[in-house]
């Protein structure tokens, strides 16, 4: 069950309950009153190819990061090749010809 932030209208006192996804919203634990909002405190994120986090935690060593520059970088100018064409990849991205090996 996921766990939801709330916050009481009546006495502003914040607190979080754990419950189904169409349950009602559960009374203020301080006061008991029932008009209480829910507040989105993190939306959680999942990242894919180049902004996905090289390294652990994101604290990257300078070569993971260029490890991963090196194996996101050819994927990316494919995607803009095969839609774009090369002459305009080479024309307006032309950092993206360099070898990375």
């Amino acid at each position: 069950m996921p766990l939801y932030d709330y916050v009481c209208e009546a006495c502003e006192t914040p607190y979080e309950a754990r419950h189904g996804f169409d349950a009602p919203a559960p009374p203020c634990p301080a006061c008991g009153s029932a008009k209480v909002h829910r507040v989105i405190t993190r939306a959680p994120s999942a990242l894919k190819g180049i902004m996905a986090l090289a390294g652990s935690g994101g604290n990257a060593t300078k070569e993971e990061l260029q490890s991963k520059w090196a194996e996101e970088t050819p994927k990316l100018r494919k995607k803009l090749a095969d839609k774009l064409g090369e002459d305009t990849v080479n024309r307006y991205a032309p950092s993206l010809n360099h070898s990375y090996d």
